[in-house]
C-alpha cells in the first residue's frame, strides 16, 4: 500500500513568511532571516490559539487574503519581536548613573532640588526602567538633592501592559540585591504566590508608552538627561541604527547622557554632538548657557 504524507498546516507558506519578513522590516526595523522561521512560528501559534483559529495556514489567510493585516499589525508585531530583558542587566551602567552621571547632573543643573528625565527606550517588561528608579531612589534615601521621571517606551503592547501592571515572578528579581528586593518588592501573602509587585512609590515615578523607533519623530521631551538604548539596535541594519541614535540624540539636553547596549556603538552618528565617555557610553556636548533649576 502506497503512503501519501499527510501535508502539515501548521506553518506558514513561504510566500506568507516572506511577507511577515518585509512588514516586520518596514515597519519596525527588525531583520527576520529564515533561520528565525521556525521561532517565528512558533510565537504566532499563541496568537492562533488566542484568536481560536484552526493552524497558521489559516491565520495566514487571516492576514493576506481576508484583510486582516489592518487589525491584527499590533499583535503580530508583539509576537515577532524579541523582549529579553533583566533587572541590573549589564550593572556597570547603573553604578555610572549612581557615581557619575546623576552627580554630574546635579553639579551642572544647580538649585536646591534637581528633577531629572530618564528615559528606558526599549523597555520590554519594565526591568531597566524600574531598575534605574531603584537606583535613585535609594540615592534620594541616602540625601542626594534630586526628584526624578523615568519614562519607558517599547512597541509590544503586550509587554508594555506587563511593565505597567509591575508583577513579576519572584525568580526574574533574582538579580536585584537583597536591599532592595525588601525596600522596592510587595509579595502576596500567600506563600505559594510565587510573584512581587513593585512599590506604588516606584510605579508613580515611572510611565509606559508605546512607541516604534523607526517613527520619523519622537513626541516626548526633548530635555531628557539620561536615555538607555540597549540590546535594541543590534536587530537593526547600520543606516537605521544611525537614524534611531540621531532622534534619541536629539532628546537629550545638553550634557544628557546616552547608554548603549555592550555589543552596540555609536555607528557613526550625530558625532559632533557627542563624546564616548565610556565605553558604550556617551554625553552631549555641554553648552555655556545657563541650566535651568528644576523646580
Amino acid at each position: 500500500m502506497r503512503h501519501h504524507p499527510v501535508e502539515d498546516h501548521d506553518h506558514l507558506t513561504d510566500k506568507q513568511f516572506a511577507a511577515i519578513v518585509q512588514i516586520v522590516e518596514g515597519r519596525v526595523g527588525i531583520k527576520l532571516p529564515q533561520t528565525k522561521r521556525i521561532m517565528v512560528e512558533g510565537r504566532l501559534r499563541k496568537r492562533v490559539r488566542v484568536l481560536g483559529l484552526q493552524n497558521l495556514a489559516v491565520y495566514g489567510d487571516l492576514l493576506f487574503r481576508q484583510n486582516g493585516l489592518e487589525t491584527e499589525l499590533v499583535h503580530l508585531i508583539d509576537c515577532v519581536t524579541t523582549n529579553k530583558t533583566d533587572f541590573f542587566r549589564e550593572p556597570s551602567h547603573f553604578a555610572f548613573l549612581r557615581d557619575v552621571a546623576v552627580p554630574e547632573l546635579i553639579r551642572q543643573h544647580g538649585g536646591p532640588r534637581v528633577g531629572l528625565k530618564l528615559w528606558s527606550a526599549a523597555s520590554s517588561t519594565g526591568a531597566e526602567a524600574y531598575t534605574i528608579a531603584m537606583v535613585l531612589q535609594d540615592m534620594i534615601a541616602a540625601g542626594a538633592p534630586i526628584q526624578y521621571a523615568v519614562l519607558g517606551t517599547d512597541i509590544s503592547t503586550e509587554v508594555l501592559k506587563t511593565a505597567r501592571e509591575a508583577i513579576y515572578a519572584q525568580d526574574f528579581v533574582a538579580p536585584v540585591p537583597a536591599a532592595m528586593q525588601a525596600r522596592y518588592f510587595m509579595r502576596s501573602r500567600d506563600p505559594k504566590e510565587q510573584r512581587v509587585r513593585i512599590v506604588p512609590e516606584l510605579r508613580r515615578c515611572v510611565q509606559f508608552e508605546r512607541l516604534n523607533l523607526m517613527d520619523e519623530s519622537y513626541p516626548f521631551d526633548r530635555d531628557v538627561d539620561v536615555i538607555f538604548c540597549r540590546n535594541v539596535l543590534i536587530y537593526f541594519d547600520k543606516p537605521t541604527q544611525e537614524a534611531v541614535i540621531a532622534r534619541l540624540v536629539s532628546h537629550l539636553r545638553p550634557g544628557g547622557y546616552l547608554m548603549l547596549g555592550h555589543s552596540e556603538s555609536m555607528a557613526g552618528a550625530e558625532c559632533d554632538r557627542v563624546k564616548a565617555v565610556s565605553p558604550t557610553i556617551y554625553r552631549t556636548v555641554l553648552t555655556s548657557q545657563p541650566r535651568r533649576a528644576a523646580a
